[in-house]
């Protein structure tokens, strides 16, 4: 299974989103990778920790390849590197990875990445992949190859209006690029369920028939912790509330 995790809007924990439920994965002895898009490297800092121990091959390398013909390009798996926890992979990100973009767009490359997530589902059971907060081309590129899209969401107004316009993006993504796109469901993250602003703003939703997930994600000083530490919060603190209310996304997801 193919997942996105994306917003437009940053700061709503796509990153955290991503890595935890990827890492879940792995824990249950899936054969997991997660692909980071997003050139703010935040699950690529995540899952390695200090930048001297980042690996010599990324993301912007494969599509830096994508832009010149070869007879027999590098296969996907060269650019895809172990992480210290066992049976998860990372095809990290790079700060640079930007300025290939209008490149790759004047060049039509839409569907490279599409071609390798054909060719890297033979090696992995799960793949996660983590976007930027924009509707930009390596955006699209995940959305076009994956099969199903989680979006985080942080019970902010302006997080709520953005939504529409979100969901309305990945329609026609849907219909432009992908039949087989579904959204799987909005995940309300950084949730404070004794205030009363995002209690209602979750009701909202799920009367206007948004596909809201029943899990909650809570906030907590723990997730900072975890960023901190590079370690998923599944190794980090296996009985904290929030690990739980991970476990609990992800039995949803594959319930």
């Amino acid at each position: 299974m193919i997942r996105v995790v994306f917003n437009q809007k940053g700061g709503v924990g796509k990153s955290s989103i991503a890595v935890n439920l990827a890492a879940i994965s792995a824990f249950k002895g899936q054969k997991t990778l997660v692909i980071d898009l997003d050139p703010q490297c935040n699950s690529t800092h995540y899952l390695l920790g200090d930048d001297s121990n980042l690996p010599q091959t990324d993301v912007r390398d494969f599509f830096e390849q994508t832009l010149s013909f070869q007879l027999k390009p590098h296969p996907a798996m060269n650019y895809v590197h172990e992480t210290p926890f066992e049976n998860l992979w990372l095809l990290p990100s790079n700060p640079d990875l930007t300025d290939l973009q209008s490149k790759l767009e004047s060049k039509h490359k839409i569907y490279k990445l599409r071609d390798a997530l054909t060719e890297l589902r033979d090696s992995f059971d799960v793949i996660y992949i983590d976007t930027p907060p924009a509707f930009n081309f390596f955006t699209l590129s995940a959305l076009a190859g994956a099969e199903r899209c989680l979006i985080p969401f942080d019970c902010d107004e302006f997080a709520r209006q953005a939504l529409y316009s979100l969901l309305n993006n990945i329609e026609e993504t849907r219909a432009d690029h992908n039949s087989d796109l579904v959204v799987e469901g909005i995940v309300v993250n950084q949730f404070q369920p004794r205030a009363s602003l995002p209690r209602r703003m979750v009701e909202e939703l799920e009367n206007e028939t948004v596909p809201v997930m029943r899990s909650r994600i809570s906030s907590s000083v723990k997730m900072k912790e975890s960023h901190n530490a590079a370690s998923p919060l599944i190794h980090m603190a296996p009985t904290h509330k929030l690990t739980q209310e991970f476990l609990a996304l992800y039995e949803e997801i594959h319930g």
